[in-house]
């Protein structure tokens, strides 16, 4: 016996990679809805060997279903979450609506599991930010061993967290260099994205950092403690899948690289490449299509007196939203709804 599981959002990047990895993994479906708007409806998506019509969203009755899947952005969902919740069927939602609710459990499943009984308090799951996702993968098994004080995270981030048109903006900029007369100004981005990085993701706040390194401190605190400070800047940068981020890790205790290396090999979700050699360290064409978080470069910061850097890549399109959403479901599954 398994769920009725809706996706909705279907038709977008992160609900086509929903549909994806809800087969891929084997989610045990009984029934699945592929709800989209009504600019959407009859569009048919892939899930697994088999062809869905998408449903309209504004009509669809949640009475029965047991988890929702959503992939749409925080208005859609201040609109049909509640809707959903309302009808019993667990929300998990990639938006950031719900992230910084108090009531409402912010969940990585490799790092903070516990939490998935929350989901009682409002029938919403929150799942992460792309960036914070990978990351608090890489700090929990850290922060078990020696306690993190301080995070200072640099992203270089690509355009596939920012949608489809950013995408087609990287591309036909690209093109654009090549063909004389076909030059393409920017429309997603304020700058030129082809070639070019941009220190600026979501908007600016008074206290000079943007929208995106505010949520990475806000998340992370969430999800793995509070006590710990948390920097971060953001660069949205030429590549159309797998967020980057270079990691520098302060700890109470002293954490030999030696040590903190083996730590990571053993963590779940965590794939260690690290080489000192030309190529023995992971970038982000190589992570794309991957379920793991990639780790590389693992070093002692002889800075300060207890300091790592590292390297830290994964698909966001996958650990940073969908592959990270289906995995709280079956987490939800296995731990509360318990019915395959």
């Amino acid at each position: 016996m398994g769920y009725k599981v809706a996706v909705v959002g279907a038709t977008g990047n992160v609900g086509r990679e929903m549909l994806n990895i809800l087969a891929e993994r084997q989610f045990p479906v009984d029934e699945l809805a592929a709800l989209a708007s009504r600019r959407s409806l009859g569009t048919e998506v892939s899930f697994g060997d088999t062809t869905v019509t998408t449903k309209d969203l504004d009509t669809f009755d949640f009475a029965g279903w047991d988890i929702a899947l959503f992939a749409v952005g925080s208005e859609a969902t201040k609109t049909y979450a509640p809707k959903a919740a309302a009808a019993g069927c667990v929300v998990i939602d990639n938006s950031s609506l719900y992230r910084y609710d108090p009531e409402i459990p912010l969940i990585v499943p490799e790092v903070n599991p516990q939490a998935v009984h929350g989901y009682k308090n409002k029938m919403i799951i929150a799942n992460p930010n792309c960036s914070t996702a990978q990351m608090v993968v890489a700090l929990k098994p850290l922060h078990d061993r020696a306690r993190i004080k301080r995070v200072v995270v640099s992203t270089y981030q690509s355009v596939s967290g920012s949608g489809k048109d950013a995408i087609d903006e990287l591309w036909n900029q690209t093109k654009g260099m090549y063909v004389p007369g076909q030059e393409v100004e920017p429309s997603v981005y304020p700058k030129q994205i082809a070639f070019n990085v941009i220190p600026h993701i979501d908007v600016f706040m008074d206290s000079g950092d943007t929208k995106e390194e505010w949520k990475m401190i806000a998340e992370t605190k969430k999800i793995v403690d509070p006590s710990s400070k948390v920097t971060a800047t953001c660069v949205r940068v030429p590549v159309f899948v797998g967020h980057s981020e270079s990691i520098n890790i302060e700890t109470e205790e002293f954490l030999d690289e030696d040590e903190a290396r083996d730590i990571l090999r053993e963590a779940p979700g965590i794939l260690v490449v690290d080489k000192r050699e030309a190529g023995g360290y992971v970038t982000p064409v190589e992570c794309v299509g991957d379920y793991a978080t990639f780790i590389s470069r693992i070093r002692q910061d002889v800075t300060v007196e207890n300091g790592l850097n590292l390297w830290c890549v994964s698909d966001n399109l996958r650990k940073g939203a969908a592959l990270n959403a289906v995995q709280i479901a079956e987490l939800l599954g296995r731990e509360v709804l318990k019915k395959g």
